[in-house]
């Protein structure tokens, strides 16, 4: 079967659920841009001021449920199975887009707010089930690419509904009997697709459910509390909302005020990065060789700022043309116009290339939170997920507000701002989890040295719970291999005078490594090295050793010491085999002297294996027994 990520738009465990969650997103859209359409250019009789207050309270209204029932909607898609739990909602949606086919025949305003209060309520729902089905469905190594496809046809959806929405109430004397007739014919559709969605058992169906919304709200807050990979995680999600609410809501404006475009470009704009996001969630599955890695999200986080910062200094102020068309000295620019004039591909590149590195950051994020979150309660994080969420929607309307009112600033500097807020938050981020940053580096090296086939990996680590990985040792990277090939946090064990290496001192330690010594050299330490190995085994951690003790000389597996059975003897954990192949001969082992390995070799991406076999029980695990299902695994490829 293909290994591609879009081999699942082909299958039933993944497909139906995709169009489903897909329709509604573009649904939600299609009504909410005719509506915000509606408010500010047909309606009649109301002022500047109510058109503006009307259009504000449209998208707090549509926001305010996932405030009040984001925690029900968490407990409910645990308690529940979730493919019933989907048609239910669907079904829901149905009854709604009919509601707001009669709001739009009477011509209520009212009504038709009351309409996206209970779409964004229906929207609250689906929340929680839309990422903690994807577990269900898909094997861990899909994970990545389920998630790109998923933020994809959401980013898509939502644009695709917008300008739909908006040509339908805009260009059309009947628009709004169309935009009637094509929510309840969307809705059907999604409800259609839900039909074909298989089965998700519920996690947790002893739960009982709080109808006390505060007091749910709470906790389900604290599920997050003790996980801080998931918290940590759920932070960066909610940031990237922060920021892409900042930008988003402001390109309207930026088009026709800074850029001098005409209503032409702003779809432009809202499609180039909507696009780099898509293109950018899809490419994660390649970029992390169908793990989840978590290294991609400083990559994102890095293209975010540098391409939010060339975005203000493409366009500093505004353009000449733009004060022209403000002047009435000329006509705004379609969009053809806009990327024929001085810098406009440069612009136009630049909020794509945001959106693309946008991917990197969101996806690795959510599907982190997919493995990290014990499966009982992750409709529950994600329910949490998206309270975080639409606070920091929130605080980045309310800053807008103030940024560019009472101080002063212009469009172009409010992009500025808020990549370099951008820059200041992953930094603090990535000090308190240096796991991102340290998963970076390993994904560069790894990258841009070797070329990496990896088997067995995700199928033999268990998702949880304590392990211990041992490999043969052939090269002085071989940790920063296997700890980019393990989708989980690895502590290494090494040798003391490596650990100690000024500078690299930092990265060992902020990764958890274990420094260990001879008896002979220093027995303390040595004793120390065995205690903190128990500890980290004893809270459910992984610890890696290579058992031969140092770095083959000549490529061959010498002969596992005995300290792999002191550890399992104290407490019997796993132990999954690994093996590294075609390692020897590459840029970092040994089969070089030292000048020849400062020589650019003709090794430099070599062409490399690591493959994992099933976990040996703990208490059956002897140091020979260890070797040999090494050997077997590398055979030959030394």
């Amino acid at each position: 079967m293909s290994h591609s990520q879009f081999a699942l738009l082909g299958q039933r465990r993944f497909a139906p659920f995709f169009i489903a969650q897909s329709l509604g997103a573009f649904n939600d859209n299609v009504f909410k841009q005719a509506l915000v359409i509606l408010i500010t250019v047909k309606a009649v009789g109301l002022s500047d001021d109510e058109r503006s207050l009307w259009a504000n309270l449209a998208s707090a209204l549509f926001i305010l449920p996932f405030f009040l029932f984001s925690a029900t909607a968490g407990q409910w898609a645990e308690k529940y199975e979730k493919a019933r739990s989907i048609r239910r909602i669907k079904l829901l949606e149905i009854a709604i887009a009919v509601l707001a086919a009669v709001a739009f025949y009477v011509d209520s305003l009212p009504m038709l707010l009351g309409v996206l209060f209970l779409l964004g309520a229906q929207s609250t729902l689906f929340g929680p089930i839309k990422y903690a089905i994807l577990p269900q469905a898909l094997k861990p190594e899909e994970l990545t690419g389920g998630n790109g496809l998923v933020e994809t046809g959401t980013f898509l959806a939502i644009l695709v509904g917008t300008i739909f929405g908006g040509v339908l109430i805009s260009e059309f004397p009947n628009g709004e009997f169309l935009a009637s007739l094509a929510v309840v014919a969307i809705a059907v559709a999604g409800y259609i697709a839900a039909r074909f969605v298989p089965d998700a058992p519920a996690t947790a169906p002893h739960l009982v459910i709080d109808r006390n919304p505060l007091r749910a709200t709470w906790s389900t807050l604290a599920t997050l509390k003790g996980k801080t990979a998931v918290l940590n995680s759920v932070l960066g999600i909610s940031w990237f909302f922060f920021f892409g609410a900042l930008f988003l809501a402001q390109l309207p404006r930026y088009a026709t005020d800074v850029l001098g475009g005409d209503a032409t470009v702003i779809p432009l704009l809202l499609t180039l990065f909507s696009l780099g996001i898509g293109a950018g969630s899809l490419l994660c599955e390649t970029l992390s060789r169908r793990t989840v890695e978590i290294g991609l999200v400083p990559l994102g986080a890095f293209g975010m700022t540098a391409f939010g910062i060339d975005l203000w200094l493409a366009q500093p102020e505004a353009s000449a043309h733009a004060l022209q068309v403000g002047a009435g000295a000329a006509a705004p620019l379609d969009w053809r116009g806009f990327l024929a004039s001085e810098g406009g591909w440069r612009i136009a590149m630049d909020l794509a290339l945001i959106g693309v590195f946008g991917g990197f950051f969101i996806v690795p994020l959510f599907a982190l939170v997919q493995q990290r979150a014990p499966r009982e309660v992750l409709s529950r994080v994600i329910a949490a997920n998206n309270i975080v969420n639409a606070l920091f929607i929130v605080i980045a309307a309310a800053l807008a507000i103030v940024l560019l009112g009472p101080a002063g600033l212009s469009i172009p500097q409010l992009f500025l701002v808020t990549a370099l807020l951008n820059a200041a938050v992953a930094v603090y981020i990535f000090s308190l989890v240096p796991e991102f940053l340290l998963r970076f580096i390993m994904w560069l090296l790894t990258l841009a040295m070797y070329r990496i086939d990896i088997r067995g990996v995700e199928e033999h680590i268990p998702d949880d719970g304590p392990a211990l990985v041992v490999c043969n040792h052939v090269g002085y990277m071989d940790a920063l291999l296997l700890g980019g090939a393990i989708p989980r946090p690895v502590r290494f064990v090494m040798y003391y005078k490596i650990f100690r290496i000024p500078v690299m001192n930092w990265a060992f330690r902020a990764a958890g490594c274990i420094p260990i010594a001879g008896s002979k050299e220093d027995p303390e330490l040595m004793r120390q090295a065995f205690e903190r190995i128990d500890a980290a085994l004893a809270a459910g951690e992984i610890v890696g050793i290579f058992p031969e003790g140092g770095l083959t000389k000549d490529g061959e597996i010498a002969p596992f010491r005995p300290g792999v059975e002191k550890i399992l003897a104290r407490r019997p954990v796993p132990v999954v085999p690994m093996a590294l192949r075609n390692v020897w001969g590459s840029l970092f082992s040994r089969r070089d002297s030292r000048l020849g390995r400062m020589r650019v070799p003709r090794r430099f991406r070599a062409a490399i294996g690591i493959e994992a076999s099933a976990p040996v029980p703990g208490d059956a695990a002897t140091a020979a027994l260890l070797e040999e299902r090494v050997r077997a695994l590398r055979g030959d490829a030394a």
